[in-house]
């Protein structure tokens, strides 16, 4: 064991652990079991290795202008810094994680996150230099592995880092989805299916017409995702405790953002009120609305298609995957397993999208303390919308099945089907050519012969795929009849 000591007191820390006392408090004041997103550390990583950067230029730029001065402050020499930055890389690698003891659910507006991370570096980088951990007058947490920084920008900061990164993945994986519905589309279309509203029997429709509204609704998700990286890319890095850069220095502030950038290959740019981006949580509101709006396709469509695939159509055409066995006491029982996972990925986005909401408006003058668990909810979120989206296109639309019934037994025994011919014979009487077919259980046929309305020349056409799926009719039809 080893002893470290703050302020409060003394507390003792197992040798090797890469982790101090300050991490050890937070765990015990946190007792959450909830794992911190792996995603967000390494991004803290790679956004403390932009400030490392940083500081190695800010020292070759006063050195070259000041050789010979001497400051009131002490500089970091450039080895430790060289080491700092080698952890800073490992940790954006995802190694020394299990060193992270520091739960999702918190208090302190992610000083605590920060701080494990903090000891890390500081005690990794002591190992790598030869001293043991905790010799934190070689290595501070403070003095050096956090130099011109603080909680209040980097955890922000990486938490974007972290969202335009899932939201790459997520974006690419709607428009996988997309292109498989699409694929579904075009292979049924012009296929008749009897449409519902209300969960009653309306017109006829078709399956590539139900499959575009899925398709159409997947593109606009994927268009809104787009957008969303413009809503999170400015980041309030160097601006310190509040966003006014106090005791940091002016040469850092304009710098580290633009290394960040070419770290990480991202659209990062640094806020042009560094103040609003620390105090301001508003834009993490707008990007789960639209990752909301996502979830929200993603159950209609899987809600239909379970219904479609479900035992209650006595006469079924649409077959969901069988993936697993579906009951422990009925055989051969198979359930719907994949819309269930989906919808119940949707609702969680939902219950999120309100936390986030919530406390987001929680912020206080110029901080939010509650950044930690809005960034928890949103990587969150993303994390499953990534998830349903991959499991539809591996688990269901690759071997979606769809078995049309004969037209005779399915669209042309439905009343509804009699819509078809009010141009031609006025609503009132196709409202009796329907009756005498629910009444009588008899096709638009048969129920057109007895009462005599169109010719059977007529009736044919106009029940013809093509002619029940075109887009309206033109006034000069109905004047042949």
């Amino acid at each position: 064991m080893r002893t470290e000591s703050d302020f409060i007191g003394q507390r003792e820390i197992p040798k090797d652990a890469l982790w101090g006392i300050h991490s050890l408090r937070a765990k015990e004041n946190f007792p959450d079991q909830t794992t911190f997103h792996k995603e967000w550390f390494m991004a803290i990583g790679i956004v403390k290795q932009a400030c490392y950067q940083t500081y190695s230029s800010f020292l070759k730029a006063i050195q070259d202008k000041f050789p010979n001065e001497e400051f009131p402050f002490q500089l970091i020499e450039s080895n430790l810094i060289e080491e700092l930055e080698k952890v800073s890389i490992e940790i954006n690698a995802g190694k020394h994680f299990e060193h992270f003891i520091i739960p999702a659910i918190q208090g302190g507006a992610g000083t605590s996150i920060n701080m494990n991370v903090n000891e890390i570096i500081s005690n990794r980088a002591l190992q790598n230099i030869g001293k043991p951990a905790g010799s934190y007058h070689d290595i501070d947490p403070f003095e050096h592995a956090n130099v011109f920084q603080s909680t209040n920008d980097v955890i922000p900061t990486s938490l974007k880092v972290t969202c335009i990164r899932l939201l790459q993945e997520l974006e690419e994986s709607i428009n996988t989805l997309r292109m498989e519905v699409e694929k579904t589309e075009s292979k049924y279309r012009n296929v008749l299916r009897q449409a519902y509203t209300q969960m009653q029997a309306a017109v006829p429709s078709s399956y590539d017409k139900l499959f575009s509204t899925y398709n159409n609704a997947l593109s606009r998700d994927w268009w809104r995702i787009s957008k969303c990286f413009e809503r999170i890319k400015e980041v309030n890095l160097g601006g310190g405790a509040i966003g006014t850069g106090l005791s940091i220095p002016r040469f850092f502030i304009m710098e580290v953002v633009p290394n960040l950038q070419k770290l990480t290959g991202l659209p990062i740019t640094r806020s042009e009120n560094l103040s609003d981006a620390t105090a301001n949580q508003d834009s993490f509101v707008e990007v789960h609305a639209t990752l909301k709006a996502h979830a929200v396709n993603l159950e209609k469509m899987v809600s239909d298609l379970r219904l479609l695939g479900s035992d209650l159509f006595v006469n079924r055409e649409v077959y969901l995957p069988q993936k697993q066995v579906g009951s422990s006491i009925m055989p051969g029982k198979i359930n719907p397993v994949i819309p269930e996972f989906v919808i119940s990925v949707a609702h969680k986005v939902y219950a999120n999208d309100l936390m986030i909401s919530n406390l987001s408006g929680q912020g206080c003058l110029e901080l939010n303390a509650y950044l930690p668990s809005i960034g928890h909810a949103l990587i969150d979120s993303i994390k499953l919308l990534i998830a349903a989206n991959n499991s539809l296109i591996r688990n269901l639309f690759r071997e979606l099945e769809i078995k049309t019934n004969p037209l005779e037994e399915s669209i042309l025994k439905n009343p509804s089907v009699a819509t078809a011919l009010s141009p031609y014979i006025g609503y009132h009487q196709a409202s009796n050519l329907a009756k005498e077919m629910k009444t009588n259980q008899i096709s638009i046929r048969e129920a057109n012969a007895k009462l005599n309305l169109v010719t059977a020349e007529l009736l044919n056409k106009l029940i013809q795929p093509e002619e029940l799926l075109k887009m309206g009719f033109r006034i000069g039809e109905t004047l042949n009849r």
